[in-house]
């Protein structure tokens, strides 16, 4: 009797979904300033803009990184969205920078949302204390909750989290769903996020 065939099976990945990580080579004095700029910030303009921001500071100047002690950090920006933007096969169309500051206190967390018609979205993290809340990426494919198989795996459902780090820049889809987990420390987490749009 023959054994029975078991198919060479080829796998195809239909939906990829990218997001980009770097490693800011940022010297710690320069982290230091811009941290100092940011408080300066809160402490001038304390109410906070509200957004998916709970139980913290986050900036309602749009345009953070247009001050010129970001400088050196916005043009980082600018040049990583560019070539991601390039990676995307979106290639010389011009683009601006909406930036904005995120800060949690204790119990502070962004709830889940998207930013709805942007090119991209990122954040760089400026001060990351230990206990600070991670960047969860929603499974971007509606139907897989519904799924048998759940995990890390192929056609498996998985939320990512992403631990922050000072000094890393990430940049991800617009339309990526995304949420902070709670802050546990008495230190503020604080970040720049930021989004590329089109003028």
């Amino acid at each position: 009797m023959q054994p029975p065939l078991a198919p060479a099976l080829r796998s195809f990945d239909l939906f990829p979904t990218r997001i980009w990580q770097a490693q800011m080579p940022t010297p710690t004095a320069q982290l230091e300033e811009w941290v100092t700029a940011v408080l300066a910030l809160r402490a001038a303009s304390p109410r906070p803009a509200g957004r998916t921001n709970r139980q913290g500071w986050n900036s309602e100047d749009m345009a953070v990184l247009e001050q010129p002690v970001f400088a050196p950090l916005r043009q980082a920006i600018h040049s990583g969205c560019a070539s991601a933007l390039d990676g995307m096969g979106v290639r010389g169309v011009p683009f601006q920078l909406q930036s904005w500051i995120n800060m949690h206190d204790r119990g502070g967390f962004n709830f889940l949302h998207v930013h709805e018609g942007c090119l991209l979205s990122g954040c760089f993290y400026l001060k990351v204390p230990p206990g600070s809340g991670k960047l969860v990426f929603r499974d971007p494919r509606p139907g897989v909750i519904h799924g048998y198989v759940k995990g890390a795996v192929p056609n498996g459902y998985s939320d990512i989290q992403l631990t922050p780090d000072a000094g890393l820049l990430v940049l991800f889809p617009s339309w990526m769903e995304h949420f902070v987990e709670p802050h546990d420390s008495d230190e503020p987490r604080i970040s720049i996020s930021f989004n590329a749009v089109a003028p």
